[in-house]
């Protein structure tokens, strides 16, 4: 797909967030931050309520570490207010949803199903320059897992942190980490 290290494009989505009004997003917003765009096909479905309960569980941890966090499917905000006000998992999760009935973020991120106008199930993680340095795309009946979003997460943020170390595979903050040189060629 080519899309890790490429540049997020530019959008305006109106979101919804509990305890606010309507309000609209756009990439000037994120500039700066790093930012988790977490594609679902639709609301009042059957998987996306559990992912997005399980992101919220999660999104305190993750306002710690500086990170923003986006639900995103092609319904509109207003459809989005009223999933918030009559489901029970998703009445508890306090990150914005934008709506993006027009498609620009499905597109923009390439996640878009044309024949059917849903998205796919997609994360992406975007760093304080705008890069995308994440993706995860799982099919329809895959679950995704918050736990493992947030160490991958960290494994990038310590590789923007500090210049040529690499985090090998299951890396756990305190771990150690790699300095890739010829030293190491056939050694790992």
């Amino acid at each position: 797909m080519g899309i890790i290290g490429s540049t997020i494009k530019p959008f305006k989505a109106t979101a919804y967030q509990e305890g606010r009004e309507f309000f609209d997003v756009t990439d000037a917003d994120i500039a700066n931050k790093w930012a988790i765009f977490f594609f679902y096909p639709a609301d009042f479905t059957f998987v996306c309520p559990t992912e997005l309960e399980d992101l919220n569980e999660h999104y305190p941890q993750l306002q710690k570490l500086g990170v923003e966090v986006f639900g995103v499917s092609t319904d509109t905000h207003f459809a989005h207010k009223a999933w918030h006000d009559t489901s029970e998992k998703i009445g508890k999760i306090k990150y914005a949803f934008l709506g993006d009935q027009l498609h620009t973020l499905s597109k923009n991120f390439g996640v878009l199903r044309e024949e059917s106008g849903l998205a796919d199930r997609a994360t992406f993680v975007i760093d304080p320059d705008g890069v995308i340095q994440i993706m995860e795309i799982t099919s329809e009946g895959v679950g995704r897992n918050a736990n493992e979003l947030v160490r991958k997460i960290r494994a990038a943020q310590y590789v923007r942190n500090n210049p040529g170390q690499v985090c090998p595979a299951a890396w756990e903050e305190g771990e150690d980490t790699l300095a890739p040189s010829l030293d190491l060629v056939g050694k790992l």
